[in-house]
């Protein structure tokens, strides 16, 4: 399923978080929003996931307005990811992947055998059946992470939007979380992350769109809108660029001098 932002913006008062902002992101990819701090990726996925309403403009999904689909409907066909996600109550894994059945069940039904193959496969795909049993505030930052994929990909939704998947995580966890992503979309599903890490987005992704100051500077693959002008322009560093033993792109960075 592909999503669109049409010259969408969101106003709050006399504030822009965002303006003008064109975008697909198409199934079988993973797109990356970069910029800096206060650049609006965060408030570009509310609008991608139908979370906040654009003031001008418009988000769909499929060429149907985001805003004129039910809430419970529109849960089933995008997932998002917070930041932050606190959970507090001693839930299973099991028991957290399962609340992402809820956009299927009625106020009143209790799941069964279709919601239970469904969080099977979550828990596979997110690759922790094996933490299935444990307290979720117990795991580790990394396998909590995983295990609030698998509650995304229990919905049965093949697009997920995530903001900073990697905030806060060991540089192994990073990469299991950005090779599971990998496979997801190598599998067909919609993805859209916000990151801050320039080389993991320079990897792993298929098109990066940067932001700044609320408005789209480029979109396009990494190999070509990660350019020296356009980094030092956003991000105000320069760039050197190396090549790794696989053959990935790494950028090292500089303060430009003054």
């Amino acid at each position: 399923m592909s999503l669109t932002l049409d010259g969408a913006g969101l106003r709050i008062g006399p504030r822009h978080l965002v303006r003008d902002v064109s975008l697909e992101v198409a199934p079988a990819r993973i797109t990356a929003l970069v910029g800096p701090n206060g650049a609006g990726k965060s408030t570009v996925l509310r609008l991608l996931a139908g979370l906040w309403r654009p003031t001008s403009g418009r988000a769909a999904i499929e060429g149907a307005d985001l805003a004129h689909l039910p809430r419970r409907r529109l849960a089933r066909r995008i997932s998002f990811v917070p930041q932050e996600t606190r959970i507090d109550i001693p839930f299973t894994v099991q028991e957290l992947v399962m609340m992402g059945r809820h956009p299927h069940l009625g106020r009143f039904d209790a799941p069964g055998p279709a919601d239970d193959e469904a969080v099977a496969g979550a828990l596979a795909r997110a690759d922790v059946t094996h933490l299935a049993d444990r307290l979720v505030t117990e795991l580790s930052g990394g396998e909590r992470r995983r295990a609030v994929i698998a509650r995304s990909l229990a919905t049965g939704s093949n697009v997920i939007l995530l903001d900073e998947p990697t905030a806060n995580l060991d540089i192994d966890h990073v990469i299991e979380t950005l090779t599971l992503l990998r496979s997801l979309a190598a599998s067909g599903a919609t993805i859209a992350i916000a990151l801050h890490d320039l080389n993991a987005v320079a990897r792993w992704a298929d098109v990066v769109a940067v932001l700044d100051t609320g408005r789209l500077q480029a979109c396009g693959p990494p190999a070509e809108v990660l350019d020296d002008d356009l980094v030092a322009s956003v991000f105000g560093v320069q760039v050197e660029r190396i090549t790794a033993a696989d053959g990935s792109p790494t950028l090292i960075f500089h303060r430009q001098p003054r």
